[in-house]
């Protein structure tokens, strides 16, 4: 399976990297729930996902969680390339949010082409430095952003289009980097004004327009 030209980055590769990364990686399926690295372990290949989506978090030792970012079809991990290059473990998490079919480049194949082809290294660090910068961002916002504007607005990103979230109070947390009491506490003010109707598992956008106001304006 040649899938290299799903990846921009790599289309115009020198004809003798390309055979010997097509030849040298391999294509692995792995199941929704998979955990495909985790903190104290080192990794052993660089995974460029063809599809579905992984998700990385950090688990803090009081069990907060907080999602840093998801790798989607056509990208790569930044924190799997910063280990790599840096030879150091990981210190978060990878899970399978979907089932994902996904090319393994090993260690071994990984480092001898960063050494031997600049437009490898310029893939490899092109996607590093763009998903570092979205990184800032979630730092940022987790620090300085009031949660219930970071919870409107994540309100809206998943639920803009059907109305409804079909998420748990744990999991809007782990998505805002916060924990579920805040979020419970901040649902219920949202619903007190007539913007959402929270139930188990499901929060549904009774005022779209309210709810777009409050996140775009205050």
């Amino acid at each position: 399976m040649d899938w290299i030209d799903r990846f921009g980055g790599l289309s115009k590769l020198e004809e003798p990297i390309r055979k010997a990364l097509i030849e040298r990686s391999q294509i692995v399926q792995l199941p929704s729930g998979t955990l495909i690295f985790g903190p104290g372990k080192a990794p052993e290949s660089l995974l460029l996902l063809l599809e579905g989506t992984v998700r990385v978090q950090q688990v803090a030792e009081n069990g907060r969680e907080i999602v840093l970012y998801r790798v989607q079809a056509g990208e790569s991990c930044v924190l799997t390339t910063a280990c790599l290059l840096a030879y150091e473990d990981y210190l978060a998490e990878g899970l399978a949010e979907t089932a994902i079919q996904a090319v393994a480049i090993p260690r071994a194949v990984f480092e001898d082409l960063i050494a031997r082809s600049s437009l490898f290294r310029r893939f490899v660090f092109t996607a590093y430095s763009r998903r570092i910068t979205d990184l800032f961002v979630v730092i940022e916002e987790v620090a300085f952003k009031r949660i219930d504007l970071r919870l409107a607005q994540k309100l809206l990103e998943l639920g803009r289009s059907s109305g409804h979230v079909h998420l748990t109070h744990q999991q809007l947390a782990t998505e805002l980097g916060s924990a579920r009491e805040v979020i419970s506490r901040q649902l219920h003010e949202f619903q007190r004004r007539g913007w959402v109707s929270a139930t188990r598992g499901d929060v549904r956008l009774t005022d779209i327009r309210a709810l777009d106001d409050f996140a775009t304006t205050v």
